[in-house]
Formats: C-alpha cells, structure tokens, sequence
C-alpha cells in the first residue's frame, strides 16, 4: 500500500495547526509554538529521565480542562519554559483563553532541551527565552522551516547535529497525521559510520535522503556511548490528528508514539533524556462518529511511524553554524 503524506509533509497539514519558529544565532537556541486559532484538545505521556516541563498536569484526563491554546518547545533548559510565558502574553493580547468568570487565562503547555553546552553565549544579564516565545508566536503559519531552526537551531545528538523535524501521512480514511520533534537526544540517529538512518525503513519518497537500511542492531545491545560524564538533552515531540479523539484516547496516542523514538533513535529514553511526547486533536471529539479502538489503534501506529520519519527530517535538514561542536548530517554524509 502506498504512503500518502500530507501536501506539505509537515504537522500543519493537520487542518487548523500552526506553528512559528524563532531562534538566536548568538545564544544558539531558540523556540517553537504549536498553536490554532481555537482550542485544541491535549494530552502528555513522559518517558525520558530528565524531563521539563510547564502545565502537563492539567492535560491528564481526570483534569477539569478538556483544551489547551498552545503547546512551547524550547531550548533553554528550565530557562526556556519561559517561552511559554511569551506566548501565554501574546495569547492575553488576543483576548484566548480558559473563561473564569469575566477573566480569561490562555493554557499554554510546553517542554525543553538542555542545549546549555552546545558553544552559544549563554551569558545572558536577563532570560531571553519569553521574548523569543513571543516572536514565535508571531511567525505561526502553516508553512514552516525545519533543521537549524526554531528549538532546533542548538540541538545535538550523540554524534551529528540535531534539529527541528517534522512529517505527516494521511490515513485511508482520510484523517490527518503529523508529527512535529525536536531532536536533542543523548543516542544516535545513525546506524553506523555510513550515515544510514534507524528511521529508514519508515522513510517516504526520499524524505531525508533516501540511503536505505544497513542497520545491524547486534553491534549496539552492549555499547551506547553513553557515560556518567554525559550531558543532559531530551527528544521533545508533538504528534497531532484531525480525528475526533477524546482527552484518554489522546492520553494513548501520546504513549503508543514513543514507539517512534525508540524506533528512530539508539538508545532512547535515557536516564539523560527527558524523552516525552505531547498529543493533539483539532476534530470534534463531541461529534457522534466516534473514533473506534480499531481506528485509534491505526491512528497510534501512523504517528509512532510519523515521529520517526520526523526525527530523521530533523537531523537530515540540519545546517552547519559557527560555533558547532558536531557536524551536520548533510556536510558529514552528502546527498545520494
């Protein structure tokens, strides 16, 4: 059967999704918004060991609030939550928000990397990370740039540079997947020294560069290149659909999707890594077609495959910078 993506190969081809990137050249670090121009329902599952986070609490689906405004991935370590502060403002310009009588409170979820150590001036006199939020917000639109860009411009894997990735597929039965990552993780994306992707088996037309398989998954159960030395990163994630999912069945999409980072990236969900993924529906989850287990079961397998393919785009899209510490993919490996 046939792959079909979405005409942009991106999450925004999710009807109803933006998403806005800004970054700092001389910080090397930046922020990435998802948001509509309406609530959204959400959810979260975390795996990694070292993760941070800001209102991933209220997406359980035993909280009072069924839908968010906007979901913050950013660089920064815990100072990058302030991203979602910057949005949170823009959103209060807008007059969105969560309705408490005559006061509206926009609900803005987010994550982080730790890109601390990757080479950029970090000497800041006052947190930059709300302003940059800001100036995400503001660049939010369906088409939206990948690699070195957004939370994405720092990033780091355990051998090349990471970055911001992106991809989507369209169901069978015309529902819309996506998925949109950051790839700041302590493994490796790469299956050996030929620059071949863990991903490629999931890879679609040629999407980041088309080398095929030659993994050889022996030659990785005993050494992971990881050591108490190590730093902290993380692999960030949204995975996002137009079907009608309600908060518990976003709650399994959120877990069943890790799949895409453990299939994409060796080792993943380190005690390093603060591994998680946020999940979205822009459909009616109030609609009478209710989505069936069989369905939301195909909907789990399509966004685990999407992030993938998605962490693979972000390492293959990344570009070379001043000040890097690693190499790109594309310097490193070339293009077929």
């Amino acid at each position: 059967m046939n792959i079909n993506t979405g005409p942009k190969n991106l999450i925004t081809d999710v009807k109803g999704l933006v998403v806005g990137n800004a970054s700092d050249e001389n910080l090397k670090s930046g922020s990435t918004v998802l948001t509509a121009g309406k609530p959204f329902y959400a959810s979260v599952d975390v795996r990694g060991g070292a993760p941070g986070t800001r209102e991933t609490d209220l997406l359980a689906p035993d909280k009072l609030v069924d839908e968010i405004d906007a979901i913050v991935l950013s660089g920064g370590s815990a100072f990058g939550l302030d991203a979602a502060s910057g949005v949170m403002d823009e959103l209060h310009r807008a007059g969105r928000g969560f309705a408490v009588g005559d006061v509206k409170v926009p609900l803005v979820s987010g994550a982080i990397v730790f890109d601390l150590l990757n080479g950029g001036d970090k000497k800041w006199q006052s947190n930059p990370y709300s302003a940059l939020g800001q100036q995400a917000y503001h660049a939010a639109d369906v088409e939206f740039a990948l690699g070195t860009h957004g939370a994405g411009v720092g990033a780091t894997t355990a051998n090349l540079k990471g970055g911001l990735g992106s991809a989507s597929v369209v169901m069978p039965n015309g529902a819309t997947v996506g998925a949109l990552v950051v790839v700041n993780a302590r493994g490796s994306v790469i299956t050996s020294d030929s620059g071949n992707f863990w991903a490629a088996a999931f890879e679609v037309e040629g999407e980041f560069g088309g080398r095929g398989c030659d993994a050889k998954p022996a030659t990785h159960l005993t050494d992971t290149g990881l050591s108490d030395e190590t730093g902290a990163n993380t692999t960030i994630a949204i995975v996002a659909t137009d079907a009608p999912l309600v908060s518990s069945q976003l709650k399994r999409l959120a877990t069943v999707s890790h799949d895409g980072i453990a299939r994409a990236i060796v080792p993943a969900h380190t005690l390093f890594d603060g591994d998680l993924v946020f999940a979205v529906s822009t459909g009616d989850a109030n609609h009478s077609a209710r989505v069936t287990p069989a369905e939301e079961a195909s909907l789990g397998h399509a966004a685990a495959l999407c992030l993938s393919r998605a962490i693979a785009r972000g390492v293959f899209e990344a570009l070379a910078t001043e000040t890097d510490l690693l190499p790109c993919w594309k310097d490193q490996f070339g293009l077929v």
